[in-house]
């Protein structure tokens, strides 16, 4: 039998950065928070938050399953899904073996999908609930060195756009969260291609490039707005389709990409990232 009546909410990659973030922020709101992860989210509390931990590999159709199936057989129903599961490479596209963009691919635009998923049959049946997918401002602007994971986020884009719409005549909303960059664990967690070690031609640049990647990631803020703004999105009557959130010239980056030539923007983006 289902435990509550309070709003139940399904939080991927909640052991650490924005996932984090957006699971204690949640349940400080007082909803029943299950936070998802690999790895078991040991300080997925403090003395004012409740959080069910669940194990759950993205990559895995059955451990996703298997992980919705418990919720919605622990409370009867899942309002909300936030997906914030995801990880990083750095390198040249060039260097790039096919082993290694199997690999972000199957977790960020795969598994993202496959929570989806999951959790659809039962908001269908319900007539709504809202997903939220945390892509990033590296969604809608490619970076040098950073192709890999601005391939899966633009993959995640798409995807997100389409489903809102299929979605929509259930009474599902489907939301884009975009952060720029925001102080969390994901700088650490960066990968570098296999091949892209060592002395090859890209090395100079890739280093270059990378430096200023993560001074700009350790300056970031807290993710903890990035909490506020879900929870602000999940009482929102009609949520918009995106949300672009970090520093204002990363922001308006995302806009003078529209307006501005191709050739000139891209001039800029490789002077700011001393790649010629």
């Amino acid at each position: 039998m289902p435990r509550s009546n309070q709003r139940v909410v399904l939080v991927i990659g909640a052991s650490s950065g924005i996932g984090r973030a957006c699971a204690l922020e949640l349940a400080r709101r007082g909803n029943r928070v299950y936070g998802a992860s690999r790895r078991d989210p040991a300080d997925l509390a403090d003395e004012r938050t409740s959080i069910e931990k669940v194990r759950m590999d993205v990559d895995d159709d059955a451990s996703v399953r298997a992980g919705v199936r418990s919720i919605l057989e622990a409370e009867g129903h899942i309002d909300a899904l936030i997906n914030c599961a995801g990880f990083g490479f750095g390198g040249a596209l060039e260097d790039t073996s096919d082993e290694e963009l199997r690999a972000i691919l199957e977790t960020n635009v795969l598994g993202t999908l496959r929570t989806c998923r999951a959790v659809l049959p039962s908001m269908r049946a319900r007539g709504g609930g809202t997903i939220v997918n945390v892509s990033s401002i590296g969604g809608r602007i490619a970076l040098p060195f950073q192709g890999h994971y601005s391939a899966t986020k633009f993959a995640v884009e798409g995807l997100s756009e389409s489903l809102r719409m299929e979605a929509h005549p259930f009474g599902v909303r489907v939301v884009l969260i975009e952060p720029g960059d925001f102080a969390t664990g994901f700088t650490d967690a960066r990968k570098t291609v296999r091949d892209g070690e060592g002395d090859g031609p890209y090395a100079k640049a890739f280093a270059r490039a990378l430096a200023v990647v993560e001074k700009d990631e350790r300056g970031g803020a807290s993710p903890a707005s990035i909490g506020r703004l879900v929870a602000r999105i999940l009482d929102a009557r009609s949520p918009r389709l995106r949300y672009t959130v970090g520093p204002l010239f990363q922001r308006f980056a995302v806009r003078a990409k529209s307006i501005l030539p191709s050739r000139f923007f891209e001039w800029g983006l490789r002077k700011y990232y001393h790649v010629g």
